[in-house]
């Protein structure tokens, strides 16, 4: 065993500057620390008292930080990942246990940190099994009245409370730590403020795992809540009325740090418990405004005036004051918006908060070196769906809620706020002041980003026959034209510019257009800095949405003027300029396109294309800017985006590596796009050009995204132009459709289902445009199908391998049925028939989108009619069969497995007529006779109104839910209501236009009054509710 003095020695090695020193000193390490006895010899080094200073150093930065810990996971046991054997015995566990534990005391910060976090690591595997005493030391630790102790206690339990505490020791340990934590809370002259912040970081992580078991145990959690919670709101209340200014006077923040942790508390209780906080509001709410209002001038000149460092914490970490003021106003947001315990606002509090919020708006002097250098961060910063979370976009948010629940209120406090800072603004450039823009810029992003809400809000009010609470538009004709001459200010120059185009609505056509000039010059500019262009470009796409045809001859300027901006930058400006150029090719159907923009922008779009075509965001916006510009109504345009693209995309994929799938899969997929924008057929030569080089690619690709967007391309080549795929012949003397008939026989013995999901598509097509082409291949084709179909796993494969037969029985029945009776299936010889009848049968009811469900339904009474006895003779799966096992009980995976569900067998035409009522029940009926027997109740029984912390919902607040299931509402079979994802031509087809409700209803009515008495047969094999639907169908 080694001793202390051993690895000392040893560590001092592993910091010699001569590497072969060094390595050969932790070689050494490692093969001590397999034994044991030398880790207890680590620890007591740690704590060794007469050691000199520079050693302790050294235990403490490298032994106990990088060895210590790393010893605890790699050796300690088998409950950490990184476990590698050597486990020391129970013993020694405690020796090293009790070693650790002393160094919470010791007198030197770092080593109590870190015996804490490897105390903490320890109590990860061993507590409560092992280490049963753990919390009982803890906690006389913080009885101890030692500075040290409870400073190395506490950092123990702010990891331990929230990693290790199970739901039933969370009770008992609260009551017994957090009376505890709120005594040394309270003794500001004994303990330091970072120490005494982190008792209310244990006791947050109590609320939320109290939160968290409320459910499991709601009696208890309830008692201990209203026991506990109002004693530290209270002791918050008396710390935030204290000058926050003290906090921020000294040589250390570390007052900072306690407002910091109340405030996330407060949130923490507001979110979990809203009615015990709700009498609190008032005053937590009217500190808040203090806050903001006494730590602003700190703000200014530490963040705005960039002329101090923010000095650090005792512990040597920076306590920013962004971090006090940012969990400050999302407490306020969510006060003000969480109705159960939200605070009332009167005139005068929300213009004081308005007015004020302005302030915190402005941005820093960190972002305006960040975003000058890095205009993406700027783009990211600035977006709506990527805002990077800060003070200004905290203050957004609130904004937003505030404009929820006081509308009038707080767009009148904008208004008087907006008009100080101008006046303000225009007195502090008068005088010299070298920032006077910067609460300027701040007011126009929250006019920028409210503006969605403030213009309805107006709109409103002026439509009720009362004044608009606010007055843009003299903003947006007296103020800001004045500034966007400043070339001095760029970004106050581009919120001017986007805060103009967020209020297009209230600007007149011509002053508009001065705008959108405006905005063209800035990128024309060079001497404009990159954020205005930024924002120029941000504006453009905001007019762009209200451009008039009459308006559309600037926009083959704008978009070379754009051109630039898609070579030379990435990422988030990237997306920006291809969306505002996807945005303007809409404008008058993109008739002033011309041949050569087109080519020019196509061209600089596939340069870009090959540098981002891992990005999912860039393509998805590259394949809507292609289609705007093959779609555009201008002569030659389409032809021109073929003749350039095709060439250069078929390339791409013939010269494509192996491993390099993305490559063919993204080409596939923009031929595709192209293909989609043309105006009727694909054009002549379109199939000749990319044939070879698609069927060359799927004869050998494996890769799920390259089938599929191959099969995809075929099938938009057998619906838009299939004469092109019939008429075309390859080198090796194979027609099209044979290659086509080739990747569908791969697809089909590829045990991989995930390239052929959408084979399905390709086959219907090829059975609607090229059924003549189609039949002498017919049968082999039919007969692949069903081999498949006896191995296929998933639904959606299934599906792909059902629904043809399904539109070839309702379109050719007794010429398919025929073909189907004859054919034998794999080595059992089994009939086609069957094979089909027993696959379709067991999984209708998992077909997706609307035309696949409706052909099959068609279908299924198509074949009902035939009453042929083939049909009779066909046995299927029918209903589950309930068990004394299975009854009231939730059948996982595993259940099943053990014991697998069982069912009826019925013949295939009661499973038939099952589906079809199946069919009307999940468009209509069931919602009918649902709405008939039971109104619906949103309230439970059993609620506690005085702890529920869910919000009872009204029966109103289900009527879209009502809508969409039918309860007087539309049917599931309305498309005009569910998405439909089928392709143009499928929705076009007469099959969607059938009334399906009205098509089924009026079948089962003509089988009953056809055949009586064999109707009358199958009724009687079905189950009660079922019966019910027919006789509703029947009485209708």
């Amino acid at each position: 065993m080694a001793t202390a003095a051993g690895i000392a020695q040893v560590l001092t090695s592993t910091l010699n500057p001569d590497s072969n020193i060094r390595i050969a000193a932790e070689l050494n390490l490692s093969e001590l620390l397999k034994n044991p006895q030398s880790a207890l010899s680590l620890a007591q080094l740690v704590l060794s008292q007469d050691a000199e200073s520079s050693l302790r150093q050294i235990s403490l930065g490298h032994s106990a930080i990088i060895v210590l810990r790393k010893y605890v996971k790699e050796h300690w046991s088998p409950f950490f990942q990184q476990f590698r054997g050597d486990a020391p015995q129970p013993e020694l566990k405690g020796q090293i246990r009790r070693v650790v534990f002393q160094g919470l005391s010791d007198p030197d910060r770092k080593i109590r940190s870190l015996c804490a976090h490897t105390l903490s690591t320890i109590a990860n595997s061993d507590w409560p099994d092992e280490y049963p005493d753990l919390l009982k030391h803890l906690i006389q630790l913080l009885l101890s009245g030692s500075p040290n102790s409870i400073h190395g206690a506490m950092q123990v339990f702010t990891e331990f409370v929230r990693t290790d505490l199970t739901e039933d020791q969370l009770l008992p340990v609260m009551r017994e730590l957090l009376p505890v934590l709120i005594s040394i809370l309270s003794a500001n002259e004994q303990h330091s403020p970072l120490t005494r912040s982190r008792t209310i970081v244990v006791f947050r992580q109590c609320v939320e795992a109290l939160y968290m078991v409320k459910d499991q145990h709601p009696q208890g959690a309830k008692e201990a809540a209203g026991n506990v919670l109002p004693a530290w709101l209270d002791a918050f209340k008396i710390l935030l009325d204290l000058d926050p200014q003290q906090d921020v006077s000294g040589e250390h923040w570390d007052g900072l740090e306690i407002r910091i942790q109340i405030f996330k508390t407060l949130e923490t209780i507001h979110t979990s418990f809203p009615r015990i906080i709700a009498q609190y509001l008032p005053t937590y709410v009217a500190a808040s405004l203090h806050h903001l209002h006494a730590l602003y001038p700190t703000y200014v000149r530490y963040y705005l005036a960039d002329s101090v460092a923010v000095p650090n914490s005792s512990e040597g970490q920076p306590i920013e004051l962004y971090k006090l003021i940012a969990p400050l106003v999302d407490f306020l947001t969510s006060a003000t918006r969480q109705s159960k315990a939200r605070v009332s606002f009167d005139q005068g509090t929300v213009g004081k908060l308005v007015d004020v919020l302005m302030q915190w708006a402005q941005m820093t002097k960190d972002n305006e070196d960040e975003w000058a250098a890095d205009a993406n961060t700027f783009i990211s910063h600035e977006d709506d769906d990527t805002q990077v979370y800060s003070v200004r976009v905290a203050v957004f948010d609130l904004y937003s809620a505030l404009l929820t629940i006081a509308p009038v209120q707080t767009v009148s406090a904008i208004h008087i706020s907006v008009q100080r800072v101008v006046t303000e603004a225009n007195q502090a450039r008068e005088a010299g002041v070298e920032d006077w823009w910067r609460p300027l810029e701040g007011a126009f992003a929250v006019l920028a980003t409210q503006s969605e809400l403030i213009l309805d809000i107006s709109n409103d009010e002026h439509d009720a026959g009362r004044p608009r609470p606010i007055d843009c538009e003299y903003i947006l004709a007296q103020v800001i034209p004045s500034l966007l001459t400043l070339s001095a200010y760029p970004f106050l120059q581009g919120r001017c510019l986007f805060l103009a185009s967020r209020y297009t609505d209230l600007l007149p056509t011509n002053v508009r257009g001065q705008y959108l000039d405006a905005a063209v010059h800035v990128l024309e500019s060079n001497e404009t800095g990159v954020p205005f262009k930024v924002s120029a470009v941000k504006s453009i796409q905001y007019f762009a949405g209200y451009m008039s045809d009459a308006e559309s001859p600037i926009i083959p300027r704008i978009i070379r003027d754009l051109g630039p901006f898609l070579l030379e930058t990435s990422e988030d400006i990237l997306s920006l300029v291809l969306e505002t150029i996807s945005v303007l090719s809409g404008v008058a159907n993109g008739s002033w396109f011309t041949t050569d923009l087109a080519e020019a922008l196509t061209a600089a779009l596939l340069d870009v294309w090959p540098k981002n075509i891992k990005d999912p965001i860039f393509l998805s916006v590259l394949s809507d800017v292609l289609y705007a510009i093959v779609s555009a109504k201008a002569p030659a345009v389409y032809e021109t985006v073929v003749k350039y693209a095709l060439p250069r995309l078929t390339t791409s994929i013939e010269h494509a590596n192996a491993d390099e799938s993305w490559v063919p899969s993204s080409a596939l997929e923009l031929i595709g796009t192209i293909g989609r924008g043309s105006p009727e057929t694909l054009g002549e030569g379109f199939f000749a050009a990319i044939a070879p080089s698609v069927f060359g690619c799927l004869k050998v690709a494996e890769d799920r995204d390259v089938l599929q967007n191959g099969v995809l391309l075929l099938t938009l080549v057998v619906r838009k132009d299939v004469g092109q795929l019939l008429s075309w012949t390859h080198a090796d003397g194979q027609t099209g459709l044979v290659h086509v008939l080739t990747v569908i026989a791969r697809l089909l013995q590829n045990q991989d289902e995930s390239g052929g999901l959408v084979i399905g598509d390709l086959i219907i097509h090829l059975f609607r445009r090229a059924g003549e082409s189609v039949l002498p291949v017919l049968p082999d084709l039919l007969q692949a199908m069903l081999v498949r179909m006896q191995t296929a796993q998933t639904a959606t494969f299934l599906q792909s391998l059902i629904i043809p037969f399904a539109f070839l029985v309702y379109n050719h029945r007794d010429a398919v049925l025929d073909l189907l009776e004859s054919m034998r299936v794999g080595e059992e010889g089994r009939s086609g028939l069957d094979v089909l009848l027993n696959t379709w049968c067991e999984n209708a009811a998992t077909f997706q989108g609307f035309w696949p469900t409706r052909i099959s339904a068609l279908a299924l009474c198509t074949l009902l009619r035939a009453e042929r006895p083939s049909l009779q003779a066909v046995a299927v799966k029918g209903d589950i069969i309930i068990t004394a096992a299975t009854k009231n009980t939730i059948m996982t995976r595993s259940k099943t497995r053990v014991e697998p569900p069982q069912f009826t067998r019925v013949t295939f035409p009661v499973k038939a007529l099952k589906l079809l009522l199946h069919e009307l029940q999940t468009n209509g009926e069931a919602a009918t006779l649902a709405a008939r027997t039971a109104p619906l109740d949103a309230e439970s029984d059993d609620s506690d109104s005085d702890w529920s912390d869910e919000e009872r919902v009204k029966d109103d607040r289900f009527s879209f839910l009502a809508d969409m299931i039918g309860v007087g509402g539309p049917s599931f079979d309305d498309d005009d209501v569910i998405a439909n994802n089928d392709d143009e031509d499928l929705r076009n087809d007469p099959v969607s236009q059938i009334d399906l409700r009205a098509h089924v209803t009026s079948f089962i009515r003509e089988g009953a009054a056809r055949d009586a008495d064999g109707f009358g047969a199958l009724v009687g094999q079905l189950s009660a509710e079922e019966m019910i639907v027919v006789r509703r169908a029947l009485q209708e």
